[in-house]
């Protein structure tokens, strides 16, 4: 027999028995209580996780999310929940900023939330509607925020931010991002 035959033959056997437990375990489980299953909480998309972002001059920049929209709000993300944090400091200077999410979209490993601030000790940020997007990329998450340009007063829309132009730190990037899936009509 060939490297390959044997290397399936050997996945296949290994499937076969995994399978075979997994259908006895299931067998011996008891069934779930109605009231552990109406417990359990859907959700139609998420931003979750916290990384610090790659700066060469040793700036310590940090976002964290925990951002949700509930199934029964699959068609209106701006009913999302949660809030986000992010902060700059270098050398003894900077600040930070919490936001209470306002808006999440996700579409594949990429999402976009905003958040009006709640909490700062940065007074242009202040009551201000930020954007932030995210791409969980695995290995190398990256991140993009809605306060970079000229005019950095502009007033951000809701779901709005700029493209996930930045990268994060090797091995702080633990962004999950769960995709949003929209029931389309059939008819």
């Amino acid at each position: 027999m060939n490297r390959r035959t044997k290397t399936v033959a050997v996945a296949a056997a290994v499937l076969l028995t995994l399978g075979a437990g997994g259908i006895a375990a299931a067998d011996d489980a008891p069934a779930p209580a109605a009231a552990s299953v109406a417990a359990t909480v859907k959700e139609a998309a998420a931003l979750t996780g916290t990384a610090k972002l790659y700066r060469p001059a040793g700036d310590d920049i940090t976002f964290s999310f925990d951002a949700h929209l509930a199934a029964k709000d699959n068609k209106d993300p701006q009913a999302a929940t949660g809030t986000f944090r992010f902060s700059h400091y270098k050398d003894g200077k900077g600040g930070y900023a919490v936001a209470k999410v306002d808006c999440l979209t996700t579409g594949g490993k990429v999402a976009v939330v905003t958040g009006v601030v709640t909490e700062t000790d940065v007074d242009a940020f202040r009551n201000k509607r930020v954007g932030i997007s995210v791409h969980d990329n695995g290995k190398r998450d990256r991140l993009g925020y809605s306060w970079i340009g000229r005019d950095t007063n502009l007033e951000v829309p809701p779901c709005l931010s700029s493209a996930p132009f930045e990268k994060v730190q090797p091995g702080t990037g633990d962004f999950k991002v769960l995709p949003w899936q929209l029931d389309y009509p059939t008819e």
